[in-house]
């Protein structure tokens, strides 16, 4: 049984207190379909971890305090109750001590303030130069297509984000803000999060990789729950955000095999041809998939592999294969869930929406560049991977992705999608037809036609004569026959006209 552990923090009047911790049950994943990064933190927070300590930083009796949460049952979900002077900002920590320590009361009055500790938590928008794109641009013009569970209304960081949405899984909101399903409600709202959260001030709460992109929010289903087939739900969902304006789509989910269904073919060449770039999570390893599965193996799309936050490929919130194109954060990941609250989350599910981030930043940096040069960009600028041992690594792609690096360095641009052609694959593998055959080039030489053939006749009894016997035999031999009779004819009446005149010249007695 996976377990999140959510803890509510907050500031009080006088310093930094904790105020509660929940516990979720996050459930199993379906079978056969494995959402790549539902892994959130397993463990409970050691008693006393992160809290405040007596008196320090803590307001006096009656002015606001927030009074200590009952220890959570085990298995229980015990919602956070901040008290009055807590401002309303929470995270999800494994252990609320690798946050920002509470300040001490005997700091000056003019000394910085502490960073806030959600931000804090964001390791990767310093580690991996976003915070430095920033000041080139934040996404602005760009949309993000997050294919997923739904992104919930709740989240005060996801205000003005949502411009769009439908749910194609048949239990879902028509606008795709309703989360779906039991155990995955919240994944959605995580991806969205990380992509383009706004934080709830200019330097306080969640913020994504791209805070000023929009987002569409296409909800889709896992598992046998819904009516609707998942490779129906996902083609679906593909045509419908390329038609509603996507620039990046965002794919945080994962099958168990490198196979998918042909329908998938003219889905996603519909996206590549619509120039949309198409980010997909490798899948993670603590969820069964030891390598790449669908969409991630499909050519053209842009694979992503998860690391931890010393750059390591990660062990249980990755996996390997050959289709992988870049690598970025997928552990210790915060995320807003749909009802607002924060939590620590592991997966390449995370580590997707970083990456496609990145690509909205890229896209409005360089609106001149098309998707192929867009995905270039990012593996060509990518950080190489100390521990990888090729480029491109079956663990790391082409190394760890540079958002600053991204959006400002020179590249040189390509003409082909450097992540390999659908359209080819279709072409070589599904047998597909190879196009109208070409116009000849020799002017074809005239035959006369051969003549008519005799008319066929009616076969007739040997006995009986035929015009040929008649013309060739009868009347010939008839003819002979007639002139034979005349001439023995006239031999025999001359041979008695002699006789006659003999006999009558002879003397008398």
């Amino acid at each position: 049984m996976k377990r999140v552990l959510v803890a509510s923090l907050g500031f009080a009047l006088a310093g930094l207190l904790v105020g509660g911790l929940a516990v979720a049950p996050a459930g199993a994943e379906p079978a056969g379909l494995i959402v790549a990064s539902d892994e959130p933190r397993v463990g409970a927070a050691e008693p006393g971890v992160g809290a405040a300590e007596p008196g320090v930083g803590a307001a006096e009796p009656g002015a606001g305090a927030a009074e200590p949460a009952a220890p959570a049952a085990e298995g229980e979900a015990v919602a956070a109750q901040p008290g009055p002077a807590v401002a309303e900002s929470a995270v999800a920590a494994a252990g609320a001590a690798s946050l920002p320590a509470a300040a001490e009361p005997d700091v000056e009055p003019e000394a910085e303030p502490d960073e806030d500790p959600v931000r804090a938590a964001e390791y990767w928008l310093d580690d991996y130069g976003i915070r430095t794109a920033w000041e080139t641009t934040r996404g602005a013009g760009v949309r993000i297509a997050i294919i997923d569970t739904g992104i919930g209304r709740g989240p005060v960081e996801l205000d003005g984000a949502v411009v769009g949405g439908t749910d194609v899984s048949g239990q879902g909101s028509p606008d795709g803000r309703a989360p779906v399903g039991a155990v995955d409600a919240n994944h959605g709202s995580w991806v969205a999060s990380l992509a383009a959260g706004r934080g709830t001030g200019a330097d306080t709460g969640m913020i994504g990789v791209a805070p000023e992109a929009e987002l569409l929010a296409v909800s889709v289903g896992f598992g046998s729950g819904t009516s609707v087939p998942f490779t129906d739900q996902i083609a679906e969902a593909m045509r419908w955000a390329v038609d509603n304006g996507a620039d990046v789509i965002n794919l945080s989910l994962t099958t168990n095999t490198s196979d998918w269904d042909e329908s998938w073919d003219d889905a996603f060449l519909y996206a590549f041809e619509h120039d949309v770039v198409v980010v997909v999570a490798a899948g993670n390893r603590g969820s069964g998939t030891t390598r790449v599965g669908a969409p991630a193996t499909i050519p053209g799309v842009l694979t992503v592999a998860g690391v931890d936050p010393q750059g390591r490929a990660s062990l249980e919130a990755s996996t390997q294969g050959i289709t992988i194109g870049v690598s970025a954060p997928s552990e210790d990941l915060v995320g807003v869930s749909a009802d607002g609250s924060l939590v620590l989350w592991n997966g390449t599910s995370g580590a997707a929406p970083i990456v496609a981030g990145v690509a909205a930043l890229v896209r409005a940096a360089h609106p001149e560049l098309d998707a192929a040069n867009v995905i270039n960009r990012i593996i060509r600028t990518a950080h190489p991977a100390a521990a990888a041992t090729a480029v491109p690594d079956p663990l790391y792609g082409y190394g760890l992705v540079d958002a600053a690096a991204a959006v400002t360095q020179s590249v040189p641009t390509v003409s082909e999608n450097p992540m390999g052609s659908l359209e080819e694959w279709i072409r070589v593998y599904r047998r597909a037809d190879a196009g109208p055959a070409s116009e000849p080039t020799v002017t074809p030489v005239a035959v006369e036609p051969l003549p008519p053939a005799d008319a066929a006749t009616r076969p007739a009894s040997p006995l009986l004569p035929s015009t040929d016997t008649l013309l060739y035999g009868t009347l010939p031999l008839g003819a002979l026959t007639v002139t034979a009779i005349l001439v023995a004819l006239g031999v025999t009446a001359a041979v008695r006209r002699i006789r006659s005149a003999r006999t009558s010249g002879s003397p008398s007695r």
